[in-house]
């Protein structure tokens, strides 16, 4: 076996959700199958194998089980091609010119014998030659599944049903019926497909091809035959295949795709460019750096397609129901059938079979099967889309109870990156004059407060006036700068030196400046506040998280500066990354039953609070490889405000999944019952069955455009 345990197959052709729930438990069940997860949004079977075992005899096995469970379906291993399978729907999708042909001539024969101008001839025939012309292919799969023992299926049910409106001579309303199903399910499938082409379009920034420098030429390739070194050409329009650095050309490429920003962002020799952006204009030629399966658009799309493997409890929870709620209604109907002409003196066999058959039609939990798993991984797309990336179903419906959020202060709610933020000449010099001796003088250094000011500063240095550098371990730096001897640093550099100083109470790093034995002045370097993080936590209480926690390895000054500008509830400073761990473990104690905590942090650094935490948050890890494995949730950029975003979009996934249980469970109960008292008839039962499943598809389906509406919200 390789060295990946876990592979992907792609099952072109399902449609069943029933099946799809059976072939995930069949396959979990086997041995040297450690998991296995089937998405059925997706079609995506995702199996992890025992490595002491030979995988081959088990894929073997597996696809014979699955062509068992489901004949129609073709299970294919995922390789480098992309699956065009989704992308096209409607009903030649579903039926072939000889099944459709078939369906038509049933429904002809249907209506010969509705009119039967034949007398000599028992109308019956005609309803039994129509019924088995439009729905033998599902009696057919019923006695096949009976045979495997799986009894109690959408097949079984409308089987049962059907044959026993034969039984009390409901010749009409059984072949009706089952065409209104057969109908039915067609365009349930085509509602299914259809989300399934929007989930995959949503999700679309895979790559076809890449344009690969063999020489002076260039050959059209796929993205996988590129190697690290290689150069590669992306013409305008085109996405950007793999990871690289631009070696020649400069451009504006649009990474809406994975970051969700509208604004392109102007590209140059010597930048970094990642997977799946689109080069808007200009040619650029780039090294890549990194090999397809392990570039940034490969990533994505395998977190975002294997997400499915973590399930929200709601889906566990509709998976079990299923399985009991089925064979609960079939012996109910049992007995309805059976009890009531035993026990009521003018209880008749005939009407209490017809309601029983009622109860079966109705009884199959398809909406939910389908509609939630649709529901949670449209969720998922669309928070994709818009730049936040969730591992899985659960983490989407966990946020939901997220009530305490822990935030990392230096790059989740600080920039991480030093800037000037303060220049206090003394009296007898100027801003501009303590700013160009402190940057002469910090030319020599590449360390962040020295980047810092020469930023501030803005200009060429010239060399040539510096002489005599010296550096002062643990104090700062001295020169002489033109005919001027200067001092750069900290306190303990003025007071080596007998310089009077002024000592500030701003926040940050003080650096002081002396010329000619005069104290000149001092330049303040902070890490800045984002932008957005006050705003973000206002939106954030509002939204009803009721603490915001900070963890910092910084100074208890600086962390106090910071939670008082962003009104934190608590703060707590000066943590090694084990402190911040333990400090973390004790909020989690003190959280409510049914709560969660949700930690935010950059991903590297702090992976192991990450890991700890009930939601762990990656702030600014775009094309970062330990962020993506470390945390649950990646937010592809270092914008608090895509927080918000992900809360907004998970309030919206469970109102609309519950909306379905309802709903679904709601018709369902009221025509069970209805049914149980005679009134409701074979059709309401098709209509509870098929209709509020594919009434629950359409509206599972709004998931996929909550991108759109929380985008146009933030205009």
């Amino acid at each position: 076996m390789n060295d990946s345990a876990k592979k992907d197959f792609f099952l072109e052709g399902l449609s069943c959700a029933h099946c799809a729930s059976t072939i995930e438990s069949q396959i979990c069940q086997m041995d040297g199958v450690k998991k296995a997860s089937l998405n059925f949004a997706t079609s995506t079977l995702s199996v992890e194998f025992d490595p002491s075992m030979k995988s081959d005899q088990i894929i073997t096995q597996m696809k014979e089980d699955i062509l068992n469970i489901e004949p129609d379906v073709t299970v294919k291993e995922k390789g480098k091609e992309k699956s065009t399978s989704h992308q096209t729907s409607g009903l030649w999708n579903h039926m072939n010119k000889k099944q459709l042909g078939i369906l038509i001539l049933g429904v002809l024969v249907f209506l010969l014998a509705l009119w039967n101008p034949f007398a000599f001839i028992p109308s019956w025939v005609f309803y039994g030659l129509s019924y088995f012309l439009i729905g033998g292919d599902i009696v057919l799969k019923a006695l096949r599944n009976i045979a495997r023992g799986e009894v109690f299926d959408e097949n079984f049910l409308m089987t049962v049903a059907t044959i026993g409106a034969f039984a009390i001579q409901e010749f009409p309303e059984a072949v009706a019926v089952m065409l209104f199903y057969k109908v039915g399910e067609f365009f349930q499938d085509m509602a299914v497909e259809h989300s399934r082409k929007s989930i995959t379009d949503l999700m679309d920034i895979r790559p076809d091809f890449a344009r690969l420098m063999v020489g002076e030429k260039m050959k059209i390739v796929s993205p996988e035959e590129v190697g690290i070194g290689d150069w590669i050409v992306i013409q305008p329009g085109e996405k950007i295949p793999l990871d690289g650095i631009i070696m020649e050309g400069e451009a504006n490429i649009d990474t809406s795709a994975l970051t969700g920003e509208s604004l392109p962002r102007k590209v140059k020799q010597g930048d970094s460019v990642l997977s799946g952006c689109i080069n808007q204009n200009g040619v650029l030629k780039v090294q890549v750096s990194k090999v397809f399966r392990q570039s940034t658009v490969s990533k994505i799309l395998e977190l975002v397609e294997n997400s499915a493997s973590q399930k929200a409890p709601t889906e566990n929870f509709i998976t079990k129901f299923a399985r009991y709620y089925t064979p609960a209604v079939v012996f109910t109907a049992l007995a309805l059938a059976v009890l009531p002409p035993l026990l009521l003196p003018d209880a008749l066999f005939p009407d209490w079979l017809y309601r029983a058959l009622v109860f079966l039609v109705i009884s199959c939990p398809c909406a939910l099967v389908i509609s939630i798993p649709l529901g949670f991984f449209g969720g998922i797309g669309s928070a994709s889309k818009v730049g936040i990336l969730i591992k899985g179903g659960n983490y989407l419906e966990a946020l939901n109870q997220v009530d305490t959020i822990v935030f990392d202060k230096t790059g989740t709610l600080t920039q991480g990156v030093f800037q000037v933020s303060h220049i206090l000449p003394s009296s007898s010099f100027s801003e501009e004059d303590l700013l160009t001796y402190a940057a002469h003088i910090e030319s020599y250094s590449n360390h962040p407060i020295a980047l810092s000011i020469l930023q501030a500063y803005g200009k060429d240095i010239d060399a040539s006036k510096i002489k005599n550098y010296k550096e002062i371990p643990g104090q700062g730096l001295e020169a002489t700068v033109g005919e001027q001897k200067i001092l750069v640093g900290n306190d303990k550099l003025m007071k080596q030196n007998h310089i009077s100083y002024e000592p500030v109470s701003f926040i940050g790093t003080h650096v002081y400046v002396a010329v000619n034995g005069i104290y000149a002045g001092v330049i303040i370097i902070a890490d800045q506040i984002k932008k957005d993080a006050l705003s973000t936590l206002q939106q954030l209480k509002q939204m009803g998280i009721k603490k915001t926690i900070m963890l910092t390895g910084d100074q208890v000054t600086i962390a106090q500066e910071v939670g008082r500008e962003l009104n934190l509830d608590e703060i707590h400073a000066e943590l090694l990354p084990q402190h911040k761990v333990k400090k973390l473990e004790e909020l989690q104690e003190k959280q409510e039953m049914g709560k969660k905590l949700m930690f935010i942090g950059d991903g590297i650094n702090d992976a192991p609070v990450l890991a700890r935490a009930d939601i762990g948050t990656a702030m600014g890890a775009l094309g970062s490889d330990a962020a993506i494995e470390a945390a649950d949730m990646v937010l592809m950029t270092d914008e608090l405000s895509k927080l918000p975003q992900a809360f907004q979009i998970a309030k919206k996934t469970r109102r609309i999944v519950l909306e379905n249980i309802v709903f679904a469970l709601g018709t369902k109960g009221i025509v069970l019952l209805l049914g149980a008292l005679g009134i409701a008839s074979m059709w309401s039962a098709i209509f509870a069955d098929v209709g509020v499943a594919l009434l629950s598809i359409l509206n599972a389906m709004r998931i996929l455009i909550l991108h759109k509406e929380i985008s146009s919200n933030e205009k």
